[in-house]
């Protein structure tokens, strides 16, 4: 069987590595605020906690082209946010990769939250308290106790976070346009290539990339997250 119409061309090789480079950074910006707000609502109660919660979680059942439309608002280079960001700091993140990023952090951020927070909940309060008894500093506890035991659930989330971005359309295409090589990750790339007559054999390339990708990600998650149980 000839498998040459596989060959990817420069512009969907492009695509490919773009999506990875987004997907990468997507992660590595909503690390740090994921466990932290996961954390937050894991262990803490306090006033609003109710609306925080409904926040965080809005861009998972917000239609994506709204929350793309909201970042353009604010983050646009005439919006609040990104005009300050350009006029004083000389740093725009509308129409390139680094607003994909933004938009791409935004709809997988719940999803770290949601994996955090589920993991910390797991964590026996037990182990915590004894850890203050002895004299351990709330810091101190977080990094040695509560992270570790909730490892496998802050992975999880991260490697969701990195599939989602890989999947993400209305928002990136709404906030940061369909830019060849610079905005147009692999979901912009298949929208493309259905736009054109001829674009099929470059669609179907795509469309095996997404779900190689997408599938290798979820099994990844599944064998690191059973790995850490095991051990």
């Amino acid at each position: 069987m000839d498998f040459s119409f596989l060959t990817l061309n420069t512009e969907e090789t492009s695509a490919l590595f773009l999506s990875i480079k987004v997907a990468f950074w997507c992660s590595v910006v909503t690390f740090i605020p994921g466990v932290f707000c996961g954390w937050l609502l894991a262990r803490k109660n306090f006033f609003g906690k109710t609306i925080f919660d409904v926040l965080v979680h809005l861009p998972l059942v917000l239609p994506p082209i709204v929350s793309g439309y909201i970042l353009l608002l604010f983050f646009g280079n005439q919006g609040f946010l990104g005009k300050f960001l350009n006029d004083f700091f000389g740093f725009s993140v509308a129409f390139n990769w680094k607003g994909a990023v933004l938009a791409s952090a935004v709809i997988g951020f719940p999803l770290m939250v949601r994996s955090v927070r589920l993991s910390i909940e797991l964590v026996e309060k037990r182990l915590e308290e004894a850890a203050f008894t002895l004299g351990a500093s709330k810091i101190r506890v977080f990094f040695t106790v509560t992270l570790p035991l909730a490892f496998s659930g802050i992975l999880t989330g991260l490697i969701l976070s990195f599939a989602r971005s890989l999947g993400e359309f209305g928002a990136t295409i709404t906030f940061v346009s369909n830019i060849e090589g610079e905005t147009r990750t692999l979901p912009l790339a298949l929208f493309t290539y259905l736009q054109f007559p001829n674009g099929e054999a470059s669609a179907l390339r795509i469309v095996i990339l997404s779900v190689i990708l997408s599938c290798g990600s979820l099994v990844a998650s599944e064998i690191i997250a059973k790995r850490i149980r095991n051990n």
